[in-house]
Order: structure tokens, then sequence, then C-alpha cells
């Protein structure tokens, strides 16, 4: 059978860029004496066409685009052919294909990209740009690895494919486009060594903190699964690859867990941070009250609606969490916004989590509506414009009121330095009260073996009380 002169003899790919964006038109006829009938599509936004000898040529493969087409199966942007007959002929010439680095980045982020949410695909692309470092040859004028980390996490935004990148990451985009390293380089032990390294410390050398180590892995994992999958490797380079370095387990710090007294302290100090006209701190008292008293994640207490809250005149009250709204920044979301509108983490999307709140809570949450009401869509957190309550307006207000609650030589020790350590806070309290581990990590939202793991510490100011209970065990009770 004759052959299309144009566009149907594929080449095995080193990247497979896949579109489901096709477009097939009608046959027509051409000045052709050897084949008149033109078949035309167009794939993300690129006319192919085949010419063949006769109608019934045409026909017959105009019916074999659309069947592909019609099943949702993604045609090749570089082909413009259905992706099973590029990976069958690929196949049926005993070729691997073998992408760089950088192609194999942008393939998996566009494949990952529809599937997973704003924050997994910022963390998939933090992992790819770290790996990126390791997976760039040497030379004169190469770029520098914080240019190689901003080129690949730009470049890995599918929306991004076709553009111009900044002015800044031309440089790097072009020679990272050039001299990635292939694929298979990771059967390279020194590559792989480099690779472990990047994957463990920070741009400064210093190690990187043991949470940052293991996402960035599991990325990375996630990726060279993909990569299993599509042919390109017969094993997972990570099997059996430990973390260079010190390794550092994920138990919560002790140092940062506040007693009552120094928790009461805090959330009074944010209410005297700002203006009194701007009331910039007060509106944020029972935020940070919801992550102290209820062991809220940020995010699920941005996402807080009114609805959401059983606030009783007296007595226990229960939220019920059902969405967070994590910072993820615009060019990550589906939305263009800088919040992800997710469920609940490790959750179903329509689950939700009922949380027993004390009557100091269900007091300070009644007053915070009395006050300042709740935003247009029933949020009781907003920013000062009613908007969505952001990672740095809380931040400010959390750094600016430490100082105020804590004596001096507490300041500059870990002692509460994040929001999030009031978390760490409830969830340590809940276990020194004897509530059982099953019933703090659904509280929590965690799972048993987390809560296990992670909170061994105890509450500062504490070393008094326990020093007695031991002299008391001893007998050297005077």
């Amino acid at each position: 059978m004759p052959g299309p002169r144009n566009g149907g003899g594929p080449v095995p790919p080193a990247e497979l860029t896949l579109t489901t964006d096709v477009r097939i038109w009608k046959i027509t006829k051409i000045s052709s004496k050897s084949a008149p009938y033109q078949l035309r599509w167009v794939v993300a936004g690129n006319v192919r066409h085949a010419s063949f000898a006769t109608i019934a040529l045409a026909d017959s493969r105009r019916s074999e685009l659309w069947k592909a087409m019609s099943k949702g199966q993604p045609f090749d942007v570089d082909s413009g052919l259905p992706e099973a007959e590029v990976r069958a002929a690929a196949a049926k010439q005993n070729v691997r294909p073998d992408p760089t680095w950088w192609e194999f980045s942008r393939e998996y982020m566009a494949v990952r990209w529809k599937t997973a949410a704003a924050k997994t695909r910022e963390g998939l692309a933090d992992s790819l740009a770290t790996v990126a470092i390791a997976m760039t040859e040497d030379g004169a004028k190469a770029p520098t690895p914080e240019e190689v980390r901003l080129a690949v996490r730009w470049a890995v935004v599918p929306a991004h494919r076709g553009d111009e990148p900044p002015p800044t990451l031309v440089a790097p985009c072009d020679w990272l486009s050039r001299r990635s390293r292939p694929l298979s380089d990771l059967g390279d032990p020194r590559v792989l060594r480099d690779v472990q390294y990047r994957l463990s410390f920070k741009l400064d050398d210093t190690p990187a903190a043991p949470e940052t180590y293991k996402r960035r892995r599991r990325g990375f994992n996630t990726a060279m699964e993909y990569a299993i999958e599509s042919g390109y490797l017969d094993v997972n380079p990570l099997a059996g690859m430990k973390r260079a370095g010190s390794v550092g387990g994920d138990v919560v710090d002790p140092r940062v867990l506040v007693n009552a007294v120094q928790g009461s302290q805090l959330l009074s100090a944010v209410s005297y941070v700002g203006s009194v006209h701007r009331n910039r701190g007060r509106r944020l008292a029972a935020f940070f009250g919801c992550l102290l008293y209820a062991a809220m994640r940020p995010a699920e207490a941005v996402g807080l609606r009114e609805q959401d809250c059983y606030l009783p005149e007296t007595g226990w009250g229960t939220l019920t969490l059902r969405e967070t709204l994590p910072v993820s920044g615009k060019k990550w979301t589906d939305s263009g916004k800088r919040h992800d509108k997710r469920g609940l983490k490790s959750r179903e999307a329509k689950a939700d989590r009922p949380v027993p709140i004390p009557p100091l809570l269900v007091a300070m949450l009644r007053d915070h509506v009395e006050e300042f009401g709740t935003a247009g869509d029933g949020r009781l957190f907003a920013n000062e414009r009613g908007g969505v309550l952001g990672t740095s307006s809380y931040w400010r207000v959390w750094q600016e009121a430490r100082p105020i609650a804590l004596p001096p030589e507490k300041v500059d020790s870990p002692l509460a330095h994040r929001p999030y350590d009031l978390r760490h806070t409830w969830i340590t309290n809940w276990l020194n009260a004897g509530v059982p581990v099953a019933e703090v990590a659904r509280r929590a939202g965690n799972s048993p073996e987390v809560i296990h793991r992670r909170y061994e510490g105890c509450i500062d100011g504490h070393e008094e009380l326990n020093n007695k209970k031991i002299d008391a065990a001893m007998g050297w009770v005077g």
C-alpha cells in the first residue's frame, strides 16, 4: 500500500509531547498525479497533512486517526500522530527513547498536571528542578544551580510551552535544552551520587530539612515510576539509595511547644499588633486560636466558614472541617489565583473531619464573628480587604506578636517560631492528657503512625514538674 508523502513515518522520539487538542478535517483533492487526495488534521495548533493515491486509502487513514481521537488517545505534538502509533513504531525498530532530563521533566509534568493539586504540582516541579542540577553538563557559560532551578520550574508548567522564557531565563533554558543529560545517565553511579546530594542539601550546601528531603525524594520517585512505565528505564534508580549526609527524623522539636501561659500570652499579644483602626492583629486572634486550641492546619483555618461551626453559648463546640485553601502561587493553580481550593489533606474530596473545641475557643470565635462578621462566602477569616487570608499576612502578625509576648531570651529561640507550632502544641496536649492515639489522629487529620512517630516532645517549661516526679519516684523528696 502506498504510504503518505508527509506525516506518516514516525522516527522514534527522544520525547513525546502529548496533547488531546486534535481536529481532523475532510479529505480534499490537490494537484498531484501520484497522490491527489490529501488528509489534513490539526494537533495543538499545528496543521499536519498526508497525501494518498486513492480516496479509499485517504478515507481509511482518516478513520484510523478519528478512532484514536474519539477514544481520547493523546497525539504526539512533534509527529502529529497518535501516541500508540509512535511508541509502536519505536518498539518495532527496537529503539528505546532516551529523553534528556529537560525533555522528560516537561513531559512528566504535562501528564501529571490535570490530576495533581496545585501544591503537588509545585512540589513535583521542585523535585525535578533539584535533580536537574545534577543532570546538567558542565561547560563554559553553564548556568548556576539557582538558574537551573528557576529555569526548570518555569519550563515544566504546561501553559509555558511555546512561550519565550523571561529574559533572565533565556540563556539557562537554551543551555538546558542542549546540555541536559539523558535519562539513561541515572545508571551512572557518579551521576546518581550527585542526584543524592542535590536531594539532601540546599543550594548553600547546608543539609535540607527532613521534610524537604522526603518531599523531593517522593517527587523524584513518582517521576521514576513514570519513566519505567513509559519504557525509558528498566529499574528505579532510587532502589537502595540512601540520603547523603546525616539523616534527621521528622519528630517535632520539643523546643517549639508552648505551655498554657505562653499560649495565652501569644494570643493576647496578637491582638495588640497593628493600629487600632485597622485591627490587623485583633482580627487574627481567633485564627491563631484555631491552631492552638483545635490543632488546625493554617490552610484549614483559612477555609473555615461560619456554617462549619457549632458554637453554643456554654460548653464545648464543634468545627466540621471540609476544605482547605493552601497557598500555591498563581502559575500552579487552575484558577490563576494564589489559593487552591482543596478538600482535607490525605482524605477523599468530600470527606469532612469534626473536631471538638473547648469553651475558650468557642467564646473566641463567637466574639470574632460578632466584631468582624464573615467574608462574602461565609469564611471567618479574611484579609483587611475581605479577600482570602494570605500566608504573608498572618506570618507578619505572628512575627510582630512574639517579641511582645515572650521574654527576650525566648524571642530568638525555636519556641513557637511558626504559627504551625501551635498545632504541634495542641496535639501534644491531647496526648499528654491521655487521649487515645487513634482519636488524636482522627481529630488532627493524621494517621496513628504519624502521631506515634512525630510527637515525642514535652511542653516547654515542664522540666521542673518532671524533675519533681523523678524525685518522688526515687524517694528523694525531703
